[in-house]
């Protein structure tokens, strides 16, 4: 059973945090707390497997719940609502796990989604248990071919935010191509976290639009529910442009249409780089990148917080380099030199 304490100061949300959890016979909500003072008591009370927590909150707020337990390392899912997507990415940083907007949780979720965010907050509720010293995948590096490189793809999920703020801090805002990121965020979520993104990086972070074409110093992120795709014109530049296709691996946008249409518009002259998240997003679009000579990364198992998507693109031996998260940016900027 996965005991959880849920953190709210709405009893509406609480109800309907305790209907969906309860759904599924693996979760056992064990206490509610109706403020940020008595979340931390219970939290220190309770030791809950996991606890779904509140942004705005009296007497304490979410960040200071969050700084107040943090020697426990109890696993903790932001639930917020869109005025503070801000605040919930800056949760991520300081030690959140993942977060949803409010809205998710209503009657129009997708039996997909509800199941996916099952799982996801089913291994979230794992990660405070010791990592095996096993490592599924050895670290690889295979140095490639020097080539000229027109954009980076990058592609993450859990954990994916306070893995990329970590990443583009390191980055130099001379960085000489285009990054183009499909993170999977909660509908509405991608403006907020582009600024948000920003904070961490001199490069331009902004939310792609139609017909645009990538260009240097700038970090486009996909919105969301569409999927985001490169094409040319007539073997032209680049251009980005949104598709509205079915979900691929229950995601939208998916890393996997980003990455395969990149590949048809770039070939050789293209890195992919897999982070941090859930299931296999990214797996088939690095197969199909390697396939039309580009360049793959993914992160390794030791740094990620869930170790699925890397471990899925690594699995299908074509990535390149298996690395760190902290050797990826250095990486990046020999290679796109």
């Amino acid at each position: 059973m996965i005991n959880t304490l849920i953190v709210d100061d709405s009893a509406l949300a609480r109800n309907i945090l305790r209907d969906f959890l309860e759904g599924d016979s693996n979760f056992k909500i064990i206490g509610e707390a109706e403020d940020g003072e008595e979340g931390i008591q219970k939290i220190l009370s309770l030791n809950p497997d996991l606890v779904t927590l509140d942004i705005e909150m009296p007497k304490k707020n979410g960040l200071e719940v969050i700084e107040a337990v943090k020697k426990t390392s109890v696993p903790i899912v932001v639930i917020t609502s869109h005025d503070t997507a801000k605040t919930a990415y800056e949760a991520t940083v300081r030690g959140a796990l993942e977060f949803y907007s409010k809205d998710t949780f209503s009657a129009s979720l997708t039996p997909g989604k509800r199941r996916e965010i099952l799982e996801t907050l089913k291994r979230i509720s794992g990660v405070k248990a010791a990592k095996s010293p096993a490592f599924v995948h050895p670290p690889l590096f295979k140095q490639p071919e020097k080539r000229k490189i027109r954009a980076v793809v990058l592609a993450s999920s859990t954990g994916g935010p306070k893995a990329l703020s970590a990443l583009f801090s390191l980055l130099p805002g001379d960085f000489p191509v285009p990054i183009i990121i499909v993170q999977h965020n909660s509908s509405g979520f991608d403006k907020s976290f582009a600024q948000w993104l920003a904070t961490y990086t001199s490069l331009n972070v902004k939310v792609a639009e139609e017909d645009e074409i990538p260009a240097a110093g700038n970090v486009y992120i996909a919105q969301t529910d569409r999927h985001l795709e490169l094409h040319s014109k007539n073997g032209q530049d680049c251009f980005l442009c949104y598709s509205n296709g079915a979900p691929e691996n229950n995601q939208k946008p998916a890393a996997d249409v980003l990455f395969r249409t990149a590949a048809e518009c770039l070939g050789n002259s293209l890195i992919s780089v897999v982070l941090t998240g859930m299931g296999c997003d990214g797996a088939l679009g690095t197969q199909r990148i390697r396939e039309m000579g580009g360049i793959t990364l993914a992160q390794d198992e030791e740094s990620s917080l869930i170790y699925g998507m890397p471990k899925a693109a690594a699995e299908t031996g074509c990535v390149d380099m298996v690395l760190p998260l902290d050797s990826i940016p250095g990486e990046l900027v020999k290679l796109t030199k």
